[in-house]
C-alpha cells in the first residue's frame, strides 16, 4: 500500500493528514471551515484516494493559514505515499463539468513544483470560505508534492460550482498519474532515469 501519515505543527495550526493512494475513495475530514471539506472529500472520492484530514487553526483570524497548511501537510504525505514513482503513468487529466461550470486539471508527477493557475471566480466567498484559498491551498501543494499542476476553470457563473469542478478534476487526475502501468513493468517514467 501506497501510504503516508503526516503532522505539522506551528504557532498557526496543528495538522494531521493520513493518505492511502491505492483507496476506496473514504474519507474523514475536519478542517473547520465546512465548504472545504466538502472539497477534499471531493479529491478522496473522485481519485479513490483515502485521506485523512483534521485541522485546528486560527479560523478567528480567518482561513488562510489553515487552508495553505493543509496543502503543504497533504503534498508532504502524498510525496511519501507515491515513493519511487517507479511504473506511474506520471500524467494525468481531467475534464469535470457540474451544471454551466467545467474544470479542467492536468498533472505531471515530475519532481518539480509549479503551479499555473486560471481561474475566475464569480465572487468571492463560497459560505465562509474565501476562494482566493483555492490557490493557496493548490500551491502549497504543488511546493511540497514536488508535482506540476495546470487549472483551468473554463466555464461557470456559480462560485461553488467552479470549486467543486477543480476539485473532483484534481482528484480524477491525481487518480490517472499515480497508477500503475503494467506496460512500464516498474520501470521509471522519464527518460532522465528519475523524477
Amino acid at each position: 500500500m501506497r501510504e503516508a501519515e503526516v503532522k505539522r505543527s506551528t504557532l498557526e495550526t496543528e495538522i494531521s493528514v493520513g493518505i492511502v493512494l491505492d483507496g476506496t475513495g473514504k474519507s474523514s475530514i475536519s478542517t473547520g471551515i465546512g465548504f472545504f471539506d466538502h472539497m477534499l472529500d471531493q479529491v478522496a472520492k473522485h481519485g479513490l484516494i483515502d485521506l485523512d484530514v483534521n485541522a485546528k487553526g486560527d479560523l478567528h483570524i480567518d482561513g488562510h493559514h489553515t487552508v495553505e497548511d493543509i496543502g503543504i501537510t497533504l503534498g508532504q504525505a502524498f510525496s511519501r505515499a507515491i515513493g519511487d514513482k517507479k511504473g506511474i503513468f506520471r500524467y494525468g487529466h481531467a475534464y469535470v463539468p457540474l451544471d454551466e461550470a467545467l474544470s479542467r486539471v492536468v498533472v505531471d508527477l515530475s519532481g518539480r513544483p509549479g503551479l499555473v493557475m486560471d481561474a475566475p471566480f464569480t465572487r468571492g466567498m463560497v459560505g465562509e470560505f474565501d476562494v482566493e484559498l483555492v490557490r493557496e491551498f493548490f500551491q502549497g501543494f504543488v511546493n511540497h508534492a514536488l508535482v506540476t499542476l495546470h487549472i483551468d476553470n473554463l466555464k461557470g457563473k456559480n462560485a461553488h460550482h467552479q470549486c467543486e469542478t477543480i476539485f473532483k478534476a484534481f482528484g480524477r487526475a491525481l487518480r490517472m498519474a499515480c497508477s500503475i502501468d503494467a506496460r512500464l513493468e516498474g520501470e521509471m517514467p522519464s527518460t532522465k532515469g528519475s523524477l
